[in-house]
């Protein structure tokens, strides 16, 4: 990290936290629940009966009754599917689902990121019809489509819309939308990731086969299969993980530890040499969805959805490799960048300094020579480092000119980066050709003259809208750990909770003597300490600079494994 962080303490609400205790919490999670806002154990009651029912989202009767049409029909269907790890869980769970409902004729298509583009264009549309299909479905896309869901609807296509993302002014005129964001959809979790909202679908269109009496012979299809996928696209979008967030989640971490996984997973868990039977949260985020996304940036997303679809194992482990080897490639392009990057962010949060100019309080970045497959993880990257709203610009191959350029946001908290896109809009109305996106991640396309506008209109609406407070780095912490707690079962009890956006996974401070320290692989810091007098050894990754002793750390709990021995690692965050 760069620059000053002010490590605060969360908020404990000591009736709440005695309520958890009382209703039998360990103490720890009580008071770790209680500072994430839980206040009942009700809340942490992770069954299936306790999910939102689908009934609540607007749209899904109708969705339901035409899927269940279809399948009857023996239609064939066809799903558009956007090109990340939500829309690639999101398009595994809709084949793998329709088919155990019935459906025999079922195939999908993933627009190429830079030919292209994003979401369900006209040529898309085009593309669907040309391979015989009646049904059209999206999934983590289409929400924004009104000339792609126009398109199909001409060329005579059902087209049924399931997606997340937030909804622009017009809405298309698909038969059926699913979106838990959309006007006039009361549905609770509006958090709910692109896969969530196919997942319900496949449960309403299950329970409208079960009206029609559809199942008195066979059994009723089981669709609890599909939650591994759920929760792995669910934490990979980085979506809140609200109560049912939650849930989901939390109900595919047990099946995959039970070894209940599509064999896809299992092979993307063994070439990321992690162990599914202890699968985590982190595992998700850092080590199968970057292997997945891998194929959307750098090659042909059909590669992570075969993975998750196939039951060939042999072909399994070789699309696993396959998509190891390309988030490799991926590494090495994205550190290129991230360099490249970060040096054009420096010079320009330098010059701002510079009495003459303001400070800056967004960073906008352009290469001619950046891959426009990667400028999301570079925006995180320079995001993380200055604390600041940030874009990344690369050439597009959409317009098969090279003429525009796509940019890909992430964000702070406090600034919505959707309704800052939407805002410049408004204030520039040519500028942008295309946006979309959430509060925290957002892209748009533009014309590569027009870069320096954009730099200029975003600069204003975050100068606009950010105060210094909001613009300091903040680590909220959950205050100190007893020696007596940091063991390898606490820390592994932990890590088998349910962590993530929105409910952030614990970090603790205490004030330790650092009793040596050195470098190690040329970057880390590798760290001795005695905390509340208990020897306890720590790294921290990225950093050179040598603490002073005693230094106040704030750190996360890790269970390091060597020769079948386990002890308790400190991961360093940051010190104060």
């Amino acid at each position: 990290m760069s620059g000053d962080i002010h490590i605060a303490t969360r908020d404990i609400p000591p009736r709440t936290q005695w309520a958890l205790e009382q209703s039998g919490l360990p103490p720890l999670l009580a008071k770790l629940y209680a500072a994430r806002g839980v206040t009942s154990r009700d809340e942490l009651d992770d069954s299936l009966s306790k999910l939102l029912p689908p009934s609540g989202l607007l749209g899904i009767d109708v969705a339901a009754k035409l899927l269940a049409d279809a399948i009857i029909k023996q239609s064939r269907i066809c799903i558009v599917a956007d090109y990340d790890c939500d829309g690639a869980t999101a398009c595994a769970v809709a084949l793998r689902g329709l088919r155990l409902l019935g459906a025999q004729h079922v195939d999908y298509l993933v627009p190429n990121r830079v030919v292209d583009g994003y979401g369900l264009t006209p040529s898309i549309s085009e593309r669907v019809a040309q391979t015989g299909a009646q049904v059209l479905i999206t999934v983590d896309n289409g929400i924004a489509s009104c000339t792609g869901v126009a398109r199909a609807k001409e060329l005579g296509l059902t087209v049924i819309v399931t997606d997340h993302h937030l909804p622009v002014a017009e809405t298309p005129a698909a038969d059926a939308i699913i979106n838990p964001n959309q006007h006039g959809c009361t549905f609770a979790s509006k958090a709910m990731a692109g896969v969530g909202v196919m997942f319900y679908t496949l449960l309403a269109t299950r329970s409208e086969m079960r009206k029609r009496d559809l199942y008195e012979i066979s059994p009723q299809p089981k669709l609890d299969g599909l939650l591994p996928l759920v929760a792995l696209g669910t934490v990979a979008d980085v979506v809140k993980l609200d109560v049912n967030n939650r849930r989901l989640v939390s109900q595919g971490l047990r099946r995959i530890r039970a070894g209940h996984l599509p064999i896809g997973m299992a092979a993307l868990f063994a070439v990321a040499g992690r162990k599914s039977f202890a699968a985590t949260t982190a595992d998700f985020g850092f080590a199968l969805a970057p292997r997945i996304n891998a194929a959307g940036r750098l090659s042909d997303m059909r590669l992570g959805i075969e993975c998750l679809t196939t039951d060939d194992t042999a072909r399994a482990n070789e699309l696993a490799k396959q998509l190891d080897s390309i988030n490799r490639e991926r590494r090495e392009i994205e550190g290129g960048m991230r360099d490249l990057a970060l040096e054009i962010a420096a010079n320009l949060l330098d010059a701002s300094e510079e009495p003459e100019n303001s400070k800056r309080c967004a960073i906008s970045v352009f290469n001619p020579n950046f891959h426009e497959g990667v400028v999301g993880i570079v925006a995180s990257r320079l995001k993380d480092q200055w604390h600041r709203p940030t874009f990344v610009f690369a050439p597009s191959g959409a317009d098969g000119k090279g003429h525009e350029l796509k940019g890909s946001g992430r964000s702070i908290a406090g600034f919505h980066l959707r309704d800052a896109l939407d805002l410049v809009a408004k204030q520039h109305p040519d500028l942008l050709l295309r946006f979309g996106g959430h509060a925290m991640a957002a892209g748009c396309t533009i014309h590569e003259d027009n870069f320096e506008l954009f730099d200029t209109a975003f600069q204003k609406v975050a100068s606009d809208w950010l105060d210094t407070d909001t613009l300091q780095r903040r680590l909220l912490t959950d205050g100190s750990l007893p020696a007596v707690e940091c063991r390898v079962d606490v820390a592994e009890s932990l890590n088998r909770e349910v962590w993530g956006q929105g409910f952030a996974a614990p970090v603790f401070c205490d004030t330790v003597e650092v009793v040596s320290q050195r470098i190690v692989g040329e970057k880390h810091l590798a760290l001795k300490l005695k905390h509340q007098g208990v020897p306890v050894e720590g790294i921290w990754f990225n950093r050179i600079e040598p603490l002073k002793s005693p230094a106040s750390l704030a750190y996360r709990l890790e269970v390091d494994e060597w020769q079948g021995n386990k002890r308790v690692k400190w991961m360093i965050e940051a010190a104060s």
